[in-house]
């Protein structure tokens, strides 16, 4: 394959634009129900939708066969408590897994109901989720019967209760076995068997297409959601489409207050197309928003810092032994973790082996220990936990390209040797529109599912929820009348969308991204005051005005890059909004506010929201558990599902 700086050096410049430039033409589709984004939420609901006899489109950024943070793969299905080896009931799962503050009772609910009826689903699409071939005979956590391998790492008999060292016992496990909720699986052969089963139902998937605005009935802010204009990012061709329901599956935003594309490792570990597009158009739209002003701290690859994941002791590294430079083991589990979801040790055990390192004794650096695994242990995790994981495989595949031997060679640790990442470099923290029993957003038509939902879940979350918001999506489909689009609404985005390429010089995407990130960290680090907050406010407005109209995109690539832009100003903006509107700090949001030192106070232990209201900044609150009793609530809402947890 030839690369772009041989093509440079032959021919003395850039290769000419390889696609037909379209920029003014202007394709519709029409549709009952449409989903945007083709990750793993997204393909389920398309999947689901379609089932319930809609017609469905999906509308995918990049290519749906890998698309999305789960498309390259995963290696666990994680919170499935319905599982025949399970040894707690899905209801009290869930309910468990709500009680942490913050966090969405109504997608934990669904997702600890019916993931294993996603499971099952994707087995008969063609996704490995089996030791059929009796590869891992004798691993721990493999089930002879079922072929089903469990993990070794979550199957603590107790689990925590959050915000407590206590730990819980669950009523349905009274003879205290171990849990059982989490099962390694073959995770690189879902994304290709979701693809496949969109085409068998007739779903049309729309690649390469980015969409850029939520189309409202009449044009009005915060009335129905009729469809949505995008454009081809490889022809440029402008795309209405006409929906009488759609599902929002855009993803996260993992790249607001840091750009580097120089250096290897870019911003995370998560897909580049990750801009906050779908939370910026909600906005937008006029749906109300939560959690948006929580944030952490980037613990992954920037460029500057190393990948999380490429050293041993996090994630999908099970059962393996950390030692340090001398041999000597560290007290640092390798399974049996407190809780489904947990991936570091606890901050004690952490600082006894920071007091170690101080003390002389433990020695730096530290390794994982995979020649001391027994070679069916050391095999189940290297071949299957580190190459089924999206982010592990390229790790892993890269290493045993390198000449790196499981078998003989230890693999180095991180930890304690780079330090943490500076407060300033941070990542937004899993806000989104507030969500109703339909998993409905606040605009009439709108649904959202997987990580675009607030305090989303894992892969089999997304799953989950996006296979049930497809249903409920197409339901909703066949209830209401025809969409009526705004021919000025479409008129007025394709001015904004196109802008860009109007203009020969000026700006890149590049420098716009930069000052954004530049801003945030400033005004919307660590600590906080009403005073920075602002500030911050009124340097992206000024972005906003005076640095806007100079973006220039030279092809429809760098036009999407450009828009990207424009949706992390947005959501930076709706950042600072919420971060305004909390007045006190909270130590489970990681929100810190100088002027408003007291940390979780009562009266503010609730959901925070924001909305645009007739292009105004309205605030107001949810209680923590809006969503009323998990299993009452669920059951009511979804009468006709049968599936193995029904009754």
């Amino acid at each position: 394959m030839t690369k772009w700086h041989d093509l440079l050096k032959e021919e003395g410049k850039p290769p000419d634009w390889p696609y037909p430039i379209r920029y003014e033409e202007e394709q519709e589709i029409e549709t009952d129900v449409l989903v945007i984004g083709g990750g793993i939420a997204g393909c389920w609901a398309a999947i689901s939708a379609a089932r319930k006899g809609a017609t469905v489109a999906l509308v995918e950024k990049g290519d749906t066969i890998r698309s999305g943070a789960g498309g390259p793969g995963c290696d666990h299905w994680c919170n499935v408590p319905a599982n025949p080896l399970s040894n707690v009931d899905p209801d009290e799962w869930a309910q468990h897994m709500a009680e942490s503050m913050y966090s969405n009772g109504i997608g934990t609910q669904i997702q600890c109901r019916e993931d294993y009826d996603a499971l099952l689903e994707m087995e008969q699409m063609g996704g490995k989720l089996r030791d059929t071939g009796d590869e891992y005979v004798g691993a721990q956590g493999r089930d002879e019967k079922t072929k089903f391998m469990i993990s070794p790492r979550y199957t603590r008999v107790h689990s925590y209760i959050p915000g407590s060292q206590k730990p819980r016992t669950f009523k349905s496990n009274p003879d205290q076995k171990l849990n059982n909720v989490v099962i390694r699986v073959w995770g690189t052969t879902f994304k290709p068997a979701l693809k496949k089963e969109c085409q068998r139902l007739g779903v049309k998937i729309y690649d390469r297409v980015m969409v850029t605005s939520l189309l409202t009935e009449g044009g009005i802010q915060g009335a129905r959601v009729v469809g949505v204009t995008g454009f081809n990012n490889r022809t440029g061709e402008f795309m209405v489409f006409k929906s009488k329901a759609a599902v929002l599956a855009a993803a996260g935003n993992f790249s607001l207050w840091m750009l580097n594309t120089e250096l290897a490792g870019y911003n995370t570990f998560r897909s580049r197309n990750s801009t906050g597009d779908g939370v910026a158009m909600a906005w937008r739209a006029g749906a109300a928003l939560t959690l948006m002003e929580r944030t952490g701290i980037m613990m992954l690859g920037t460029g500057y810092k190393h990948t999380w994941y490429g050293g041993a002791g996090d994630a999908s590294y099970e059962n393996v032994q950390l030692v340090d430079a001398n041999g000597k083991k560290l007290p640092w589990p390798t399974q049996g973790w407190a809780d489904a979801g947990a991936m570091r040790p606890t901050p004690e055990d952490m600082e006894k082996i920071s007091r170690g390192v101080q003390t002389g004794e433990y020695a730096l650096p530290f390794y994982g220990d995979f020649p001391a695994m027994p070679d069916i242990e050391r095999r189940a995790t290297w071949n299957l936990m580190l190459g089924e994981e999206s982010t592990t495989k390229i790790i892993i595949d890269t290493y045993n390209k390198a000449g790196f031997d499981p078998s003989k060679h230890l693999l180095q640790n991180y930890n304690f040797i780079e330090g943490t990442s500076p407060s300033q470099w941070r990542t937004a923290g899993g806000g989104g529109p507030v969500l109703d029993w339909d998993l409905k957003s606040t605009l009439d038509g709108l649904y959202v599912a997987g990580e675009q939902t607030f305090s989303a879940g894992d892969h089999s979350y997304a799953a989950a929820t996006g296979r049930y918001a497809g249903r409920k999506a197409a339901d909703y489909s066949q209830q209401v009348g025809e969409p009526k689009i705004s021919k000025e609404q479409v008129a007025l985005e394709k001015a904004r969308a196109y802008a860009p390429i109007k203009r020969s010089d000026g700006i890149e995407w590049k420098e716009l991204h930069a000052g954004i990130a530049r801003a945030m960290q400033y005004f919307c680090s660590e600590y906080k005051t009403e005073s920075l907050l602002n500030m911050g406010l009124d340097t992206l407005r000024d972005i906003e005005e005076n640095h806007v109209p100079r973006l220039y995109a030279l092809d429809p690539h760098k036009l999407m890059r450009s828009l990207e832009d424009l949706s992390l100003l947005t959501h930076g903006q709706i950042i600072l909004q919420a971060s305004l509107a909390r007045k006190a700090s909270s130590r489970m949001l990681n929100f810190f506010r100088i002027d408003h030192p007291e940390v979780d106070p009562p009266e503010w232990n609730k959901f925070v929201t924001v909305k645009l209201e007739n292009g105004k900044v309205k605030a107001g609150e949810l209680p923590l558990t809006y969503w009323g009793n998990l299993k009452d609530n669920y059951e009511a809402h979804n009468k006709d599902y049968q599936g193995v947890c029904k009754g």
